[in-house]
């Protein structure tokens, strides 16, 4: 059945998961830092889009909390500071003004301390009471107390307190913007390990930090993840079999790579038109990558057409293998010519290209309730207009 080969499935990859924690084979993957000055608009390595994190929501809050609350900020961690001392119950407002109320370090470490004992008091609470992980790591985020996370969700004694994939989606999302995929993939295995759900955004961050590590290793645990995705029957978005994609071209699998390509439904953006080149360029398919180069560089002329655009860092690796071939070289460059004139070529590389941060989705649909009744005679409003 479905359900014993996921069994099935399961069992080696939490080995697999098990040991890249135990050996820490990626020394030296640790990044210095977020800023991308590739990325578009000079924009942060960001994967996850505000509407997730919610960031500005959050400090909103904070502002409009802190102008709401009666008293001072000193007087009211005090007052919580004597609960504490005294054992008193911790009550679920109360905890969310402190964590609302936080703005060094310092005050992290007493929402710390008020999160363990309010948690040891609603430990066996139901299911679909306020979750304070996602708050909590949108306050780190804000603070860049992501090492305090790591700590927080890694302790036994809050097993429980970080049970939605944001929480652990936001944290990941800390750790790969500051470039320590290691601890990133440390998260990632803990949120297996307490069979916390995987929403779409954990795959992209999972695959992401996969291809950041680029070792044997995190390939094979990204192929295995992927294929017990798809065992689940879940649809893994464009954006995370893109890195998936760009790991495999990395590790020399281009066979695996082409396989995972031929499965991104709409593979019409910009990045999917780059890795395309990418494996065309690493398969040594030379004929068919001119013709691909070509037709972009032909096609129509309609400025309602959108035109395919390629890295530049690309064109430079398919400029490098034409020289082997003396007739293709005239070739090339009146292609190339054609593309920079029409203006398709950018300068982002791939890595960019995969690591920018994609815009929210606002609806652009009306709202579906509109007025029926006129406001006049509460009539029906069709009866109402034909009656004028």
């Amino acid at each position: 059945t479905a359900r014993d080969r996921m069994a099935v499935a399961r069992r080696p990859l939490e080995r697999l998961l098990l040991r890249a924690l135990r050996l820490s084979v990626y020394t030296g993957a640790e990044g210095s830092g977020p800023v991308c000055c590739h990325c578009p608009l000079g924009a942060r390595r960001y994967l996850l889009t505000d509407n997730i994190v919610k960031l500005k929501e959050f400090q909103h809050k904070k502002v409009a909390i802190a102008c709401s609350l009666p008293g001072t900020k000193e007087t009211y961690f005090r007052n919580l500071e004597d609960k504490l001392t005294q054992n008193k119950l911790i009550l679920r407002e109360e905890l969310k003004t402190l964590l609302h109320l936080c703005v060094s370090r310092d005050d992290v470490e007493l929402a710390k301390n008020v999160i363990y004992r309010y948690h040891a008091e609603n430990r066996s609470a139901p299911l679909g009471e306020y979750k304070f992980g996602p708050l909590f790591m949108r306050l780190c985020y804000e603070l860049g107390l992501e090492e305090s996370a790591v700590q927080l969700v890694k302790d036994q004694q809050l097993r429980g307190f970080f049970s939605d994939a944001t929480s652990f989606n936001i944290l990941m999302e800390m750790l790969f913007n500051k470039g320590k995929y290691q601890s990133a993939l440390e998260v990632l295995i803990e949120m297996k390990n307490q069979d916390v759900k995987f929403s779409k955004d954990t795959y992209v961050l999972a695959f992401a930090i996969c291809y950041k590590l680029n070792s044997p290793e995190s390939f094979k645990i990204c192929t295995m993840l992927r294929e017990e995705a798809l065992i689940r029957g879940e649809i893994l978005s464009r954006r995370a079999s893109c890195f998936a994609v760009a790991l495999a071209l990395n590790q020399n699998q281009v066979a695996k790579a082409v396989s995972i390509f031929s499965q991104i439904m709409n593979p019409e953006s910009i990045t999917c038109t780059n890795l395309n080149i990418m494996i065309h360029i690493q398969s040594n398919a030379l004929e068919t990558l001119m013709k691909i180069l070509t037709g972009a560089a032909e096609g129509s002329s309609s400025r309602f057409v959108r035109r395919h655009e390629f890295s530049e860092e690309l064109l430079a690796k398919v400029r490098e293998k034409v020289k082997a071939v003396p007739a293709l070289v005239a070739r090339f460059d009146d292609i190339y010519r054609k593309l920079h004139v029409n203006g398709q070529v950018t300068t982002y590389s791939l890595d960019a290209l995969l690591c920018h941060t994609p815009r929210d989705r606002k609806s652009l649909v009306p709202p579906l309730s509109k007025r029926t009744v006129s406001r006049r005679t509460l009539q029906p409003l069709n009866r109402s207009l034909l009656a004028e």
